[in-house]
């Protein structure tokens, strides 16, 4: 699990997990970012800016492999950057996020004052609390850690959470449950863990895959249609070119869903009209078998 990107995604989407972490109230106006140091090639993870120098800034790690010389190097970029970016804030704390206790290197000489002092907070995922019990946030942290059987449950439960709880960015969220998971399942497409997660259809439509996805398909079959088009130069042209390509879309997304269609499937498809073609490209989200195209066919014409 590429957990250094994951942790970057969820702190840059929802900056408050650091504060969660930390039991206190958001303030406003932070900025999230990774900051590399360039004299020594040295990157402190996440560095969490205050709006103005009067602020605190906070320094972010994500440590899951034990390494016995982290806090040499950490406290070494920290306070390279204090040293670089004074006029910047008035005061400073550091957050290291370990998976379990295990993670942690061994001794802490000769940092030990700077490791047990106020400065420095050491979270153990794996004693957060219950997932239901935890802020969103750091619910959402605390699923990196579960082990595979355990975690389509949770994720579901996660996005329940997004649906009932007033939360800011609820795509945002679904799209972090998405990733988590997918990291998890490698073999497992984004749609197939979105549907096993039991997104619904207008939910997969916001998040940044769908959108992605959608518009590349479109893209894709507009381009075979489109020197055809610009060949005819004539006003019909371009409409027949438009509807084919929606047609190719919707025959594209079920080809992905379900392999090679039906000769007769794919010609029924082909003679629906554009107002058709645009519901089922809305419909198909929902379709979990080839029967469920023909119902609806029988249903819609």
């Amino acid at each position: 699990m590429r957990r250094d990107s994951l942790f970057y995604q969820l702190f840059a989407q929802l900056p408050q997990t650091l504060f969660d972490l930390l039991g206190i109230d958001t303030p406003q106006g932070y900025r999230f970012d990774s900051v590399e140091l360039k004299q020594t090639a040295f990157r402190i993870d996440g560095v969490f800016m205050p709006p103005d120098p009067s602020g605190i800034v906070y320094f972010c790690e994500v440590q899951f492999q034990r390494d016995n010389s982290f806090y040499e190097r950490f406290f070494a970029e920290i306070f390279l950057y204090l040293r670089l970016y004074r006029h910047t804030f008035s005061d400073w704390q550091a957050v290291v996020i370990y998976p379990h206790r295990q993670a942690e290197q061994v001794s802490f000489d000769p940092y030990e004052v700077l490791v047990n002092s106020h400065r420095l907070h050491r979270v153990y995922l794996n004693e957060l609390g219950s997932l239901e019990a935890l802020p969103l946030s750091l619910a959402l942290m605390q699923l990196t850690v579960l082990p595979e059987a355990e975690m389509p449950t949770a994720a579901r439960l996660l996005a329940e959470r997004t649906r009932i709880e007033a939360v800011p960015r609820p795509e945002a969220i679904i799209e972090l449950i998405t990733t988590i998971v997918l990291y998890k399942f490698t073999e497992l497409s984004r749609e197939e863990v979105l549907r096993m997660l039991g997104f619904t259809t207008e939910e997969l439509k916001r998040t940044r895959f769908y959108r992605d996805v959608y518009a590349e398909v479109r893209e894709e079959v507009y381009a075979e249609v489109r020197e055809e088009v610009l060949q005819q130069g004539l006003q019909q042209g371009l409409q027949q070119g438009l509807q084919q390509g929606e047609t190719l879309v919707v025959l594209r997304q079920l080809r992905r869903r379900f392999g090679e269609l039906p000769a007769g499937l794919e010609e029924r498809i082909r003679q629906l009209p554009v107002h058709q073609i645009e519901a089922l490209a809305e419909a198909l989200l929902d379709f979990t078998t080839l029967e469920e195209v023909f119902a609806w066919l029988e249903h819609s014409t």
